[in-house]
This record gives structure tokens, sequence and C-alpha cells, in this order.
């Protein structure tokens, strides 16, 4: 007969303890019958078929813990440090490119004698990079931060109320209509209710939307049509928060005032993160598949043609709709989505049931104005994507999945039992504990800084790569004191650049000395001067005499001291005034 919680006599048998968790404990109690003397073969025996080791490796266990070691001994392998993690961003996540840089590097420093690490193989450059580099720092290498963007892990917002908070977001319409004789593709504007998911107004325009079609598309919204047969029906009134993005339009004065009016906060989200408006992106991308892909003249159809952007001869040839027409299929659709669609999100109800059954009252616009370690275990594996990891049809996440939601990840969970807030990950193939994670929509405000935190630094980490590769990959010379090319450096580091500098400018004061720079002035007139000193001298008025009291201070002129006539020649003054 089977037990309680199995399914019969071949049911599996799920163990509630891990291997590594099993470990620790059957230490913790072996070293403490072992320091009372109490320790018997019998205990190690009981731990060995629990456990299911043989009695040998308990021993050996027991060993370890005397030594103070109570987790297994881990094997050294080579790892990627920042600065490989550098230099393989430089090329592009190109492994087998680093490898033979390594190699001709290793290969240098053996024939220059000099004592290297051996390089690894290129199978163990690749097993260390899948090992230390998550999935998503792996796809940045390539594309940056668009491709690590796509292997984060999304918060999804608390289930609210309906009218608690709107998203609105233009959508350009991948279709071409006829408008007075010109092909056009249309936009829509338009809002969901989060809570809901219903549309409660939406406005279309031939060209890029405007202030007007917003205003539209929200007077429709505000107001409420008890009529089942409309677009929108009895969906609408105030709502008490809109979520918009930074587009130009949505934060005009206008639209903010319109809001205001009524009272209504308006949060502009950040730009490129559509994934903090999700419900809307969610229609636009709903509507692409359900409704426009199914238009004559859809601009994004798959094509034979291998031009990109090139379209196939069955959508050009097609009879393009007229711009009414289109506007009359939107709107049908609309009113599908609202009475007929249904949602798992909403538990298999269309969003116009979701909405009737929500006992929230309407406000409506006057017309005229879980632990660290768990115990249990289900013995299910599951794959961990994007939305974290589904369990008991709700979405757990944790701040430790960003960057690693690799789509094959394989997980399996533990848990307390009749306590679902919160979970343990392992690793399904080594048992290896990744982290906790809690329901995706019940995140607590620590919760969800610590994702923000830890979005903030694999994006901090990816540009510190970035910049190490940059550094890498930049060329270095010589400087030179004379006109000749200069010589090309190795890798130089910029502490050894600005050392090199500072080395230059301490050099001798005498090589940097320009003797000719200022000329002398000339001498007086009276002096006999060589012609050859008197070309390096600045031309204009003569130095004045020098004055000295052994009375040789001056050069006889051709008469003597005196005169010509042997008298004394009359003093002279200069331009201050005293004699010379």
């Amino acid at each position: 007969m089977a037990g309680p919680g199995e399914s019969g006599a071949g049911a599996e048998e799920v163990s509630l303890v891990s291997r590594a968790l099993g470990r620790e404990q059957a230490l913790a109690r072996l070293l403490a019958l072992d320091g009372r003397g109490e320790l018997t073969t019998e205990h190690a025996q009981l731990v060995a078929r629990s456990a299911g080791v043989s009695l040998r490796t308990v021993w050996r266990w027991l060993d370890d813990g005397r030594q103070g070691r109570m987790e297994p001994a881990g094997r050294q392998r080579f790892r990627i440090t920042d600065e490989l993690h550098g230099r393989l961003a430089a090329w592009c996540g190109n492994a087998a490119a680093l490898h033979r840089e390594l190699v001709g590097e290793y290969a240098a420093a053996v024939a220059e004698g000099r004592e290297v690490d051996p390089v690894p193989s290129l199978a163990t450059l690749h097993r260390a990079i899948r090992l230390d580099l998550n999935a998503g720092q792996r796809a940045a290498l390539v594309g940056g931060e668009r491709a690590r963007r796509r292997h984060d892990v999304h918060l999804r917002r608390p289930c609210q109320w309906r009218n608690a908070c709107w998203e609105a977001d233009h959508k350009h319409v991948p279709v071409e209509v006829l408008l007075d004789g010109e092909l056009v593709c249309p936009w829509v504007t338009w809002f969901i209710d989060c809570a809901t998911e219903t549309i409660p107004g939406a406005a279309v325009t031939p060209h890029q939307p405007s202030r007007d079609a917003i205003l539209d598309s929200l007077r429709i919204a505000l107001s409420r049509n008890e009529d089942p047969t409309g677009p929108y029906g009895p969906i609408g009134g105030l709502p008490s928060l809109v979520r918009l993005d930074r587009g130009a339009d949505f934060l005009s004065a206008t639209v903010a005032d319109a809001l205001g009016h009524f009272a209504v906060p308006v949060q502009p989200l950040p730009p490129y993160r559509p994934d903090l408006k999700g419900s809307i992106e969610n229609l636009n991308r709903c509507a692409e598949k359900m409704l426009f892909a199914s238009l004559p003249r859809c601009t994004h159809a798959p094509s034979t043609r291998l031009r990109p952007g090139a379209r196939g001869k069955h959508a050009v040839a097609a009879e393009p709709l007229p711009f009414a027409e289109f506007v009359r299929l939107l709107l049908q659709w609309v009113t599908w989505w609202n009475t007929e669609h249904t949602s798992q999100a909403l538990g298999g109800r269309t969003p116009l049931e979701a909405w009737r059954d929500d006992p929230t009252p309407i406000e409506d616009v006057d017309p005229g104005l879980l632990y660290r370690f768990t115990l249990a275990d289900d013995g299910r594996m599951r794959t961990l994507t994007t939305s974290g990891v589904r369990w008991r049809n709700r979405y757990y996440v944790g701040e430790w999945m960003h960057g690693g939601a690799d789509a094959g990840t394989k997980v399996r969970l533990r848990y307390i039992p009749h306590h679902d807030h919160e979970i343990e990950v392992f690793e399904a193939a080594s048992g290896k504990y990744l982290g906790p994670a809690h329901p995706s929509d019940e995140a607590t405000p620590e919760q969800r800084r610590a994702h923000r935190r830890r979005k903030d630094a694999e994006k901090r980490r990816l540009a510190r790569a970035l910049s190490a590769a940059s550094e890498h990959t930049r060329t270095w010379y010589a400087a030179v004191t004379e006109a000749k090319p200069p010589e090309r450096l190795g890798s130089l580091s910029a502490a050894e650049a600005d050392r090199a500098a500072d080395q230059e400018r301490l050099k001798d004061a005498a090589e940097w000395a320009l003797p000719d720079l200022i000329p002398p002035a000339a001498p007086p007139a009276g002096w006999r001067t060589p012609a050859s000193l008197a070309a390096l001298t600045t031309p204009g008025r003569p130095a004045p005499v020098p004055s000295g009291s052994d009375g040789a201070s001056a050069p006889d002129g051709p008469d003597g001291p005196d005169g010509p006539d042997g008298r004394a020649a009359r003093p002279t003054t200069d331009e201050d005034g005293d004699a010379s």
C-alpha cells in the first residue's frame, strides 16, 4: 500500500535533505559525539545509509571536520580574471583569438627566458568562460548592453484593482493603408488597464501622433458606455496613476494639464526600459501577431528575398485597405480583445469579465467636466527563464538571476511545506545552491532595490570590461627629442605612461637651454668689435659705455682720450639727464 504522499509502490522516493546540506548536518552531529567521546561505528553507519555514501566516505568527512573543513574541497581550475575578461571583450568574445594571443605571449616569454605559467588549452578556456561568465555576460561580449538585457529577469508588478494604474503608448502599425491616393502606415495611441488588461480607449492617426491623438484616446478612456456592443463598453473611469514613456508629446504641458485637472499623477519612465511598462508592450506585441500580420500589405510579412528589409511579391501586389476600413477592423479587434479574448493571467476570464468581477468602485468623470535552506523537494526539474522559475502557477525571481537566466538552465526547487512566500533554487545537475527566490508579484521594497542594484552592477561590470578592452588595444609610442619617427612600444599602462612623462620632465635643464634665444645688445659705437660678433647682436641703440674709477672704462678714440685738439671732450647726458 502506498504511504502518504506516494502514488504507488513504484513512486520515486523524494529526498528531504540535499547531499551538501546532509554532509554539513552529519558532520556537526558526528563532531559533537566525537568531542564527548560517544562516537561509535554505528553512528557513522547510520549517516552513511541516510546520505547514500560508503562508511569510508563518512570517516573521511570526519577527518576533514576535525581539521576545520566542513565543506568539500573544491578542484583547482583555470579561471577568467578581470584582465582576461577585458581582453576577451576586446576580441568581441572570440575565445580562439584570445587563446592565440595568450600562446604568442607565452612563446615570447619562453624565448626571453622568463618563467610564466603555461597557457591552458582552448577547451579549458571555453569551459572557464562558461563557468565564470553567466549567460548575460557572455552575450554582452558580442552584442553589448542590449544583448545582456535579454538575459535579465524582470519583476512583475503586484496585483492591483481596476483603474489602479493605466499605461499608454504609441504603436506604429506595420501595415500600408490607402489615404487620399497615398500609402501611409498609421499609428495607434491606446491605453490599457494593468489589472484587468482591458483597453479603455484608443485613437488612430495616419501620421505620427501628437497631443490631439492622446487627448482623443484619453477622453474615450475616461468616459464609460454601459452598452456592451461598443468597442469599450463599461470600461473606463478615472485611474489612480498613468505610466507613460518619455515621448515629447506624452510629456507636453497640454497632457499634463489635462490629467492634472483630475488630480491624476503621471509617472514618466526612463528611456529604453520597455520592461517597466510591460502591459502596454504586451498589447503592442499581441496586436502585431493577432491582427496586423493578417492584413494585406503588412511590411513585416516574411519574404524569400535575401536583401535585408525586402518584402515578398504577394505583399506588394496586395490591394491596400482604405484608412477607414483599417480603423473599423482595429476597433472590431479591440472589441474582441475586451469581450472574447481570454488570458491565463486572468484565470481564463476575458478582460471584461475580470473588470466586472472586480468590486472596486469606479470614479466616473462628470460629463461636464521562504527560509535559506528548505526541507522538501517535489523531484521535478524546472527551467529558468527571463520571467524567473515557475512553481504552483506563479513566477519566482531572485536578484542573483540577473544575467544568468539562460533558457537551458535546469534547476530544482526546495521549500518548506505550506510556505510559499520564498523558495530555494539549486542547480539540477550539480546540486549547487543558487539562491532564494520570492514571488515576482509580491516583492518587498528591499527586494526591488536589490534587483535594481544587481542590474546596475551587471551594467558597471560590462563598462569596466569595455574600458579594459580600450586600454588593451591602445597603441603607445616613445617620446622623441629629435626629428625622427617615434618608436612603438608594447602595452603600456596609464601609470607607466605618467612615470615616463615625469622622467622626461626631470632631465637636466641644460639639455633644454636655448642660449641664443635673446641676442645681446650691441656694444657702444666706439668699441672695436669683430664683425662676426657684431652680427650676433641686436641692432639698434648701442649699450651705454660702462664707467669705472680705474679710468679704463672706455677705449681710446682715434686721437686719444681727449678730443682731436688735445682738450677734454664735453660731457654728455643720458636720457634721464645724468652726466655720463
